[in-house]
């Protein structure tokens, strides 16, 4: 009962600093990126010691797993994470120690999958040990900059990736280009590969903002190029777009709790029906 009670509240915990983060503005593009690091690092001085002092009692690679974090989520999402991390909160941040025997996945995207991973981890528990990468990975440029980083040194088995509302003004030839130079690098992995379809624009956006016409015409570039590549796509634009009153913050791009939860649950059922369909052909094959 007690581990229960303790698991609910993490998650309350983490849906709250969830919803204080979109409260601050979280960036969306490349040029609200800049806005938020220029500003002061949202950290206390009593904060930064007790994460120090932390960094000290964690083994070797969760140390090494924090440093990369420092290095890569930047002025806005690192100070964050260090206060959630001495407050003692559970983020689609914090170190995930791989479970022994289980596939390997890793989630490349931007907010909108940070928001869902924890879910996704949840929905997978037991079967997939479910990772994500170091960043909110922003637009495909940051993605051909920083793949490797990303990847690390170990084995994925499972990779869903996305890149589209960072990419609302990259134009389309470049859009496609990238996309497709990043497919061959991730296919070059091993791993099983899925695209994740870009989620719409919410209703009374204005023009500077991500909208339906740059999610439409997105979606289209990357359908085109995963369908002539073979690549299984999740689309959980289908999935939440009838919901967007229920599942979307109010003139954003985010989404709440419940959206999150929906959008985890259905890229993990895609993932787990299909792990267990190829395990069930390799016995059969047998």
């Amino acid at each position: 009962m007690k581990l229960r009670t303790f698991f609910l509240c993490a998650l309350c915990s983490t849906s709250l600093s969830l919803t204080a983060l979109y409260a601050q503005g979280e960036p969306t593009n490349a040029k609200e990126a800049a806005k938020q690091n220029a500003k002061p690092k949202a950290i206390t001085p009593e904060q930064k010691e007790a994460y120090e002092k932390l960094l000290t009692t964690l083994p070797a690679e969760e140390q090494a797993w924090e440093r990369t974090l420092s290095e890569n989520l930047g002025g806005f999402y690192f100070p964050n994470h260090q206060k959630d991390r001495v407050a003692g909160k559970i983020t689609a941040w914090n170190y995930l120690k791989d479970e022994p025997g289980l596939p390997r996945m890793l989630i490349i995207g931007d907010s909108i999958s940070r928001s869902y991973t924890l879910d996704v981890r949840k929905a997978l528990a037991g079967k997939v040990n479910v990772h994500r990468a170091p960043a909110n990975c922003g637009p495909t440029d940051r993605g051909l900059n920083q793949l490797d980083i990303w990847l690390g040194e170990k084995k994925w088995d499972v990779i869903t990736f996305n890149f589209g509302i960072h990419d609302r003004a990259t134009p389309p030839e470049t859009y496609r280009a990238n996309l497709v130079t990043l497919l061959a690098r991730l296919r070059a992995t091993g791993a099983r590969i899925y695209w994740v379809r870009t989620t719409p624009a919410s209703e009374g956006t204005n023009k500077e903002n991500f909208t339906a016409a740059h999610c439409e015409s997105l979606n289209r570039i990357a359908d085109q190029l995963m369908q002539e590549a073979g690549i299984p796509v999740i689309d959980i634009y289908s999935l939440v777009a009838p919901r967007l009153a229920e599942f979307q913050l109010p003139n954003n791009v985010h989404f709440n709790g419940k959206g999150s939860s929906a959008m985890g649950k259905e890229i993990a059922r895609q993932i787990a029906s299909d792990l267990s369909a190829s395990s069930s052909a390799k016995k059969g094959a047998q």
